[in-house]
Formats: C-alpha cells, structure tokens, sequence
C-alpha cells in the first residue's frame, strides 16, 4: 500500500511510480486520504468511488491497447479542471450555483488529456465568471493561500492553483484572460503557463473575454506544465479563435545568453519584501547568463488599462447578457457591479478602444523587439483576505500590473516560482514572450528550475530536476535517428554530413526494441525491430535538411527504411527500422545494448582470434 507521504507529485514522478509497480488504486486511495472537509478549494470533488472507476475503465483501455503505455502519455496521473470548462455529464458553474448548466460533452482540453490517460478527480474553485485575481469572489468560500490562510490564493483560477501546491493533483488546468493562470501560481509555489492564444482550443469554456481568452495549465515543474501543454495543444476547426501553430514553433529557443527586459521603474506599492525578492531573482538571472535590460513599460501599461477601463467590459457582459438580463440569479455583488459597467459603453466606444489597442499593440512591439523576452514581477505584491475585503477592485486591480497587457498584445507567457519572501509567502516571475514563442520559454524556464530550483508546491521537497532538453528540430529539418552504419564514425555516416547534417545528441530508444545484426550487409549493418520485448538500444539523433532528405532516404537498401521510433523518453521521431522477416537467422545482439558496442566487441574478438594465430 502507497503511503499518504509519498504520493508523487510531478507527471514524472507518477510514471515512475507506475513503472515501479505502483497501481492506480492504492494511489487513489493515498490522495483521497489527503482530502480534507470543507475545503475551499473545490466546487465539485468526484470522490474515491468514481476516482476508481476511472482508474478501472483505464487499465481496460491499456488492455485493448495491448499494454502500450506509449499511447497513454498520461496514464493515471491526477488533474482537475477549473469549474468554467465543460466535463461531460458534470454541472458548470462558473462559481455561480444559479447559471450551472449540465455539460453534454467535455471541452476538447480536458477530453485530450482524458484519452491521454489522466484521471479527473473534479472540478475546482474560481472567481464568479473568472473576474478576478483574488481567489475571493466565490459563493463556495474564498479560497485561501497554500501557504498561509490568512493571504488570498491569487484568481481568478484558484482552486485549480491550490489543489496543485496541496500535491492534491499533479496538474490543473485554469484559464487567463488577464493573468488568471499567472496570479495563483506566483502565490501558491507552483508553474503556471499562459499559451499562445488559440494553441490550445478554448470551446467548452465559458467566456470572460472570448477574444483574449485561453485555457491555461499549472504544475509542479516546467518539464510538466509542457508536457500537458504538448497533449492539449492542437488546431480546433471547431473554434473560431483557434489557430494551427507555424512550423518552426517547436523549434523556438532562446540564445544561450538571453536579452530580457526588466521594468525600468518597478512598482511594489510599497511592498520592501517584494522588491526585495524581485532583485534576488534579477541577480540570478544575471549569474544564469541573461543580460538584464531596464525599459520603459509605459506603452505596456497603457495597453493593460484599457480591459479594465475601457468596453473590454462589455465582452464579459456579451458572455452572460442572457443571464443577467433575466434577472432571476444571484450574482457576487463586485462581480455584478464591474461586469454591468458595461452599459456605460457604446458599439462606437468598442471601435474606438480596439484602435487605441492596436496603436499601443505596436509600440509594444517596438519595445519586445529589443529583447529577447520580458522578465517581470508575476504579481507586485500580495494582499490578505481581510485586504481584499476592505478594498476589493483597487487591490485586485494593483495585482493585474504585470499580466494585464500580456493577452491583449497576443503574448503567451510562463509563471515561474522564484523563491520566498522574508515573510515564509512564495513569489514569482513571469517570463513574457510575442504569440509562439512558448517552446522557447518553456526551454528558458527549464534553465531557470535548473539554476534556481525551487520547492514543489508546499511539500518542501524538491524534484529530480531534469536534464537540458536537447534542442528541437530546426526549421526545415528532419530529425533522424540512425541505429548502424551512419552513426558517427561509421563507414556510412558521410552520407549524412554530405548533406549538411548535424548531430543533435546520442540517447536510446525506447524499452521495447531487439537490435539484429543483419547477415550478408556490406558494409555490415543492423535491424532494429520493435517487438513486446526488448531493451533500450543507442540510437544518434541527426538533423537532415528536409530538401536532402528524400535523396538519403533513396540510398536505404531493403529491409532497412525509414519509420517512427519512440525515444525513452517519449519523444518520437523519424529512424531506421528494419522488416522482420530479414531477422530469420540473423543473430540477436540486443544484450549489447547499441551497434557500436556489438562492433567494438567484434574487433576484440577479431583481434584475438589473429594473437592466436600468431
């Protein structure tokens, strides 16, 4: 049986567990024990009972899979949904009990990762319509800091934030207009990603601002927070604010050295302990390698207060109008009283602010032009709960200054912890990019968990930190995964640097392949087949340019091709593979582990057999 204290709480940490024999229903059993009553945090939690029949129908799926726990890069791993985004057969609330609707199908984010082999273990707390950055406007209760319940746990996504530093679920999904994705994860310890807008599809979501919305992620760690992101990521047809993603977006890294522009003229409101922690992160970037450049952020606020202080208010009045109009619900009275602000705007009001918009739009293009990204305060400060009820709009709008402007200018953005404050309260930075740069940034704060780890959610532990992510494909690449003959010094490698390419890195394949020396091959070569049973082999990634590609894959003699190899760990890409039928009496040489190691033990072998000669 799993003890309740060693639950895993990062995506890598459950596919370990997993491999190690780990089964879905102690674990299950392990985070229900966490569960504690009256807790603020969820809107609706499904409970161990339905948990395991998830987890039933689950190892069901695995089965007819045939065990292919490749096709499930998910596969058991916890997660909630913030309570404005569809579950099938589950009531939406938005955080307001008289607007719920029973959902008919799950919004295509959530039934992504479903397919990917997460367990749903329910539905989290928000701020009413997801207006806000508090964590306090919720008829279910205000939602208290992870850390310290007497601080706000940041919004409008707080119960999907919470749940996470609480090592309830491994990740979450949120959403962010305005920096919902970005606030309640500086406060709680944990990573929150805001995508490129209509990378990941955004129906089945109920609107705060439809035009600038996304549905956001939290995580333990970078590595994770991608890799959910890399699962939901996709062209929705169906949504007409969906976009497919560029070619090279994958490929995106920052220099080695990044530029990142930094406010010239911070403001904390007065918060010594803010600033404080700012310019300790500042100074590790520094030692990381980044140049820090000051610059002037007027044009960027100028471009945030326009969601607030302009009709961008009346496109989160278009979401509920029918709601409100009908005037039979309850609704948090300082959401009712910023969402009807509405009225105070005309059509011609719209028309005017969307060309202020685009104005300011590009002169903060002129400014992330000079740097390779922004690199701000995720959060200026941080109120109590008592704060925010003394003052709720001007507090929550303080905590915007730094997230407001990143949706209406396009940007995504990565929400990075950053250490504490003398107070013991979590703070975080906030890397800020142009529309799909987000591969680049995940690199980027990968760098930075590596320089600067940090502690997962409110466990004090700190996780397996994950090696460099070898780069990429480049643009008009092919990544190329050669087993024998054309692996680097090989009598057949020229024909891949004739050709321009390069080598990326030396790793293996995946768990399940047999390598084969192949009778007859000059000059000899081997078969890689992949089959239930195996071992990793050694593989070299190369890049070939896409134009020299077909010309390299015309020299490959039967029963050698070209074909899809899964890598151990995850990824996959293009490689030699091999028909079985050509492994009839050819001899195994798995136990070698790679061609290089079967060869240089054949020159030994080789070389002794001619001393006895001698």
């Amino acid at each position: 049986m799993l003890k309740t204290n060693v639950i895993p709480l990062t995506i890598t940490e459950w596919r370990q567990a997993s491999q190690q024999g780990m089964t879905l229903a102690d674990a299950l059993h392990a985070v229900a024990a966490r569960l504690t009553p009256d807790d603020a945090a969820w809107i609706l939690c499904l409970g161990l009972d339905a948990w395991l029949a998830q987890a039933s129908a689950l190892q069901q799926r695995l089965a007819d899979a045939d065990g292919d726990l490749g096709r499930f890069p998910l596969f058991g791993v916890p997660f909630v949904v913030k309570d404005n985004i569809d579950v099938d057969g589950l009531t939406t609330t938005a955080a307001c009990p008289d607007y719920g609707y029973t959902a008919t199908a799950s919004a295509p984010a959530v039934q992504r990762l479903i397919d990917a082999g997460a367990i749903l273990l329910g539905k989290a707390n928000l701020d009413q319509f997801a207006t806000g950055l508090v964590g306090v406007r919720s008829p279910y209760g205000a939602v208290p800091n992870a850390f310290n319940p007497a601080y706000i746990s940041g919004g409008s996504s707080s119960g999907s934030a919470v749940l996470v530093a609480r090592g309830i679920a491994a990740f979450s999904l949120g959403t962010d207009t305005a920096g919902s994705g970005r606030v309640p994860a500086a406060f709680n310890n944990i990573v929150g990603l805001k995508p490129t807008r209509g990378w990941f599809s955004a129906r089945g979501v109920v609107p705060a601002c439809r035009s600038l919305d996304c549905v956001s992620v939290f995580a333990q760690t970078v590595e994770d927070a991608a890799r959910v992101a890399s699962v939901i990521g996709h062209f929705d047809e169906q949504d007409a604010y969906a976009r497919p993603a560029p070619a090279p977006f994958a490929a995106q890294r920052m220099p080695a050295a990044p530029r990142l522009g930094i406010p010239e003229s911070p403001s904390f409101f007065g918060d010594a302990q803010a600033a404080a922690a700012f310019a300790r992160a500042c100074d590790a970037f520094r030692a990381m390698g980044a140049t820090l450049v000051p610059l002037d952020f007027t044009a960027l606020h100028a471009l945030a207060a326009l969601l607030y202080d302009g009709p961008w208010i009346a496109e989160r009045y278009a979401a509920i109008d029918a709601y409100i109009e009908a005037g039979q619900g309850e609704m948090d009275p300082v959401v009712r009283g910023i969402i009807e602000q509405a009225r105070n705007y005309s059509a011609a009001d719209a028309f005017k602010a969307e060309y202020q918009r685009a104005e300011r739009v590009r002169a903060a293009q002129r400014l992330m032009s000079t740097v390779d990204a922004l690199l701000v305060p995720s959060t200026p400060t941080i109120y109590t709960l008592d704060d925010v009820a003394a003052d709720p709009v001007r507090l929550n709008t303080r905590l915007g200054t730094y997230t407001n402007f990143v949706n209406l200018m396009d940007g995504c953005a990565l929400a990075l912890p950053a250490g504490f404050r003398d107070d013991g309260l979590p703070v975080g930075v906030t890397l800020i990019a142009p529309a799909w740069q987000d591969a680049a940034l995940a690199e980027l704060g990968e760098r930075w968990q590596r320089h600067a780890p940090w502690t997962l959610g409110t466990s004090g532990r700190h996780p397996t930190v994950a090696a460099p992510r070898p780069a990429a494909p480049g643009p008009a690449t092919v990544r190329l995964a050669v087993v024998g003959a054309h692996l680097s010094g090989m009598p057949l490698n020229f024909q891949l640097t004739e050709r321009s390419a390069v080598r990326v890195e030396r790793t293996h394949t995946a768990g399940d392949y047999r390598l084969y020396a192949l009778p007859g091959t000059v000059p000899p070569k081997p078969g890689l087949v992949r089959g239930a049973a195996g071992a990793p082999i050694e593989v070299e990634l190369w890049d070939i340019p896409v134009e020299a590609f077909g010309s390299f894959v015309a020299l490959i003699p039967a029963p050698l091709g070209i074909g899809t190899l899964t890598l151990a760990d995850g990824r996959e890409v293009k490689g030699f593979i091999c028909e079985s039928w050509a492994t009839d009496g050819a001899r195994d040489i798995t136990e070698f582990g790679g061609w290089r190691a079967f060869m240089a033990a054949e020159r030994v072998q080789a070389t002794a057999k001619d001393a006895a000669h001698v």
